[in-house]
């Protein structure tokens, strides 16, 4: 059986058992009926669905209608063309299309939508609320104490930059339960964190149900108070690419003592000019 925390404990404040019955009932079609308008505004319709070999569902999503457009900010607009990279970041310097699953059978998205990996009833029921579905632990005042990070970092800082970028290795660390992770990403911040970008590849089975190795990227306007999630969970982020699905699975990936493989990132800022002429 699933269920969020906060029903469970709710359930059991009555003695009276037809009670209890009755406010277990109510409570249950009460969560069914929220995680079904959450499904329905994470999962847009699609004008093609692929089935992944590793049992992920591949929507292509018209492009102007995906999560990121529920923002008010962006209700009714179409996205921009992608803009030119800088110099010296070609095509060639990004992760292959063969490195996902889905696509390995030659299946692609048709012109003018993105594909976007579905998110199913279980995906949400593994999160401690519906409410923080999709955001970090430490985003949303769970006790981080109990979740002990070990890491490495390599760092530069400084005034300013327009960009960076840095080449992975892709593994598929052994983790254990459904609580521990391993991710290995490239992070960009302001100060104190306020505003981040995050992008790479992790193992979590408490987001994706697995242990694969998948893509993600993560983002926050306000040191992960109120805003930001992982890939397409919530609106803000943008994907343009209708050959590559953020949060989908990685392979191969490299082996101890053998042949190993990476992927290049790219985060770069594009600075619109606004030209004016007059007499």
């Amino acid at each position: 059986m699933h269920c969020f925390v906060a029903y469970c404990l709710a359930s059991e404040t009555s003695n009276h058992p037809l009670a209890n019955q009755t406010f277990r009932s109510e409570e249950t079609h009460k969560l069914k009926k929220m995680i079904t308008s959450r499904l329905q505004q994470i999962n847009k319709p699609a004008v093609k669905t692929i089935q992944s070999p590793d049992g992920d569902i591949i929507d292509c999503v018209v492009s102007h209608k995906q999560p990121a457009f529920d923002h008010p900010l962006l209700k009714g607009q179409k996205p921009l063309d992608p803009q030119e990279r800088p110099r010296g970041h070609n095509q060639t310097d990004l992760l292959s299309d063969n490195f996902q699953l889905w696509s390995l059978s030659g299946e692609s998205c048709p012109e003018g939508s993105v594909p976007i990996r579905r998110t199913k009833e279980e995906d949400i029921l593994r999160a401690s609320s519906i409410n923080t579905f999709g955001r970090k632990l430490n985003q949303v005042g769970m006790d981080t104490t109990k979740y002990k990070h070990v890491h490495s970092t390599g760092y530069v800082t400084g005034d300013l930059y327009y960009g960076a970028k840095a080449t992975i290795n892709l593994w598929s660390p052994h983790v254990e339960g459904e609580k521990e992770f391993s991710l290995s990403q490239i992070w960009l911040t302001t100060g104190r964190n306020s505003n981040t970008i995050e992008a790479g590849w992790q193992v979590s089975h408490q987001i994706y149900g697995d242990y694969l190795p998948r893509s993600f990227v993560y983002w926050t306007a306000d040191a992960y108070k109120e805003t930001g999630c992982y890939n397409l969970r919530c609106s803000g982020f943008v994907q343009t690419s209708k050959t590559f699905t953020l949060g989908g699975a990685l392979s191969p990936s490299s082996t101890y003592n053998g042949r190993q493989l990476g992927i290049n990132l790219l985060i770069y800022k594009v600075i619109f000019l606004n030209i004016r002429g007059g007499i």
